[in-house]
């Protein structure tokens, strides 16, 4: 059965639970590319100007939750600048949204390290502020679609914002290392619910791990024995600051790794394989930097090495690949698709349900784009 495409077509409600850096830079994105059509220039980070009918302007945000005595109250136009975020500004001009931030429970998002910083570099929490109903707030919106911006190491709250997806009927589009859409018991429960997730962990545009994946694969199709590999990161905005806790690293770390794993003809022992958050480092704001070392051999087992250094402004990197995420998951819900959606995760995110490399994967979700079932 071919679908129709663009059946439905309407404004894309978005809600969004973490209004940090990361959310910062989606909307400003939104508003920097209202005007664009099918007919201008590719906008740079998007598969297409109009995906599956939907225009970028046709995103519109309707709710939004932190826990942040800074943001929590304001308009999301407002909230998106307020401390501690520190991405790049690139469209100073939002208009407000109507859209007040309202707070939700804490539970995990706060690493209690995070409290020995400067108030500028780290989350304040008011207690007196009160705690809304999620679930009450996202069916009031009329919200299409919730992204998690949860951090790292938030399982707990990850997990409480994806159950008040599924009561709330809501697409479920989770930005983070915690296992929903690549979880079988949680990934069943929006299959049941027929509610599409996309996830799990984004992939950003041209960030450490898609370049990391995509050199791992290079070498292994031109037949060059991968003896071991690391990637090391540094970042000076919340982010990294509060992966400071290694506790909190564990599902980070496997989505990284096993993002890189899958690109090999042969899996490398634990031992010689690092990918993970290395450090810290405030002046760094948004802006990430990556290393990369990838040895190996060639012919005749004569060696080769290669060293890579990247640096990009963390957030905006993931912007416009959730803009496509989020039409991804719009066009699910126009179609009465539900559960994991294989090709957007497996293009999108680090850790999909599905690993495939990155051109199949892309192939994929043209074909999802043009109406091809899922399942």
């Amino acid at each position: 059965m071919i679908f129709l495409r663009g059946v439905g077509l309407s404004k894309i409600k978005v809600a969004i639970a973490g209004v940090g850096n990361c959310a910062s830079s989606l909307v400003q994105g939104v508003f920097y590319y209202k005007h664009i059509t099918e007919r201008d220039s590719l906008v740079p980070g998007l598969m297409h100007n109009v995906f599956g009918g939907y225009k970028i302007s046709d995103i519109k945000f309707v709710a939004a939750f932190d826990v942040d005595k800074r943001k929590v109250g304001k308009d999301l136009s407002e909230a998106i600048f307020q401390k501690p975020n520190c991405t790049k500004v690139f469209q100073k001009k939002i208009p407000k949204l109507n859209v007040e931030v309202k707070k939700g429970p804490v539970l995990d998002g706060v690493a209690d390290h995070m409290k020995d910083y400067p108030e500028d570099r780290s989350f304040r929490v008011d207690e007196k502020q009160k705690v809304v109903d999620v679930v009450k707030e996202l069916k009031e919106s009329g919200a299409d679609v919730l992204i998690n911006y949860m951090p790292v190491g938030a399982e707990e709250a990850t997990k409480y914002y994806a159950t008040c997806a599924l009561e709330a009927g809501c697409a479920f589009i989770n930005c983070m290392p915690v296992f929903i859409a690549s979880d079988f018991a949680w990934e069943k429960k929006f299959r049941e619910k027929n509610l599409p997730v996309v996830g799990d962990d984004i992939a950003s545009q041209i960030g450490a791990t898609i370049t990391h994946k995509a050199l791992t694969k290079l070498f292994s199709d031109r037949g060059v024995k991968i003896d071991r590999t690391y990637q090391l990161n540094t970042g000076g905005n919340t982010d990294f600051l509060n992966m400071l806790e290694r506790s909190r690293l564990k599902s980070k770390k496997i989505s990284k790794t096993e993002a890189v794993q899958h690109m090999l003809n042969e899996r490398l022992d634990d031992q010689n394989i690092h990918i993970g958050p290395s450090d810290y480092v405030p002046w760094q704001n948004d802006n990430k930097v990556c290393f990369i070392r990838i040895e190996g051999r060639k012919f005749g087992d004569v060696p080769v090495i290669l060293d890579l250094r990247l640096s990009v402004e963390d957030s905006p990197n993931s912007a416009g690949v959730v803009i496509d995420a989020i039409r991804a998951a719009k066009l699910a819900l126009d179609r009465g698709v539900g559960g994991a959606l294989i090709s957007a995760s497996a293009y999108f995110m680090k850790h999909p349900p599905m690993h495939y490399s990155p051109e199949i994967a892309k192939q994929m979700v043209e074909e999802f784009i043009k109406g091809k079932r899922e399942r």
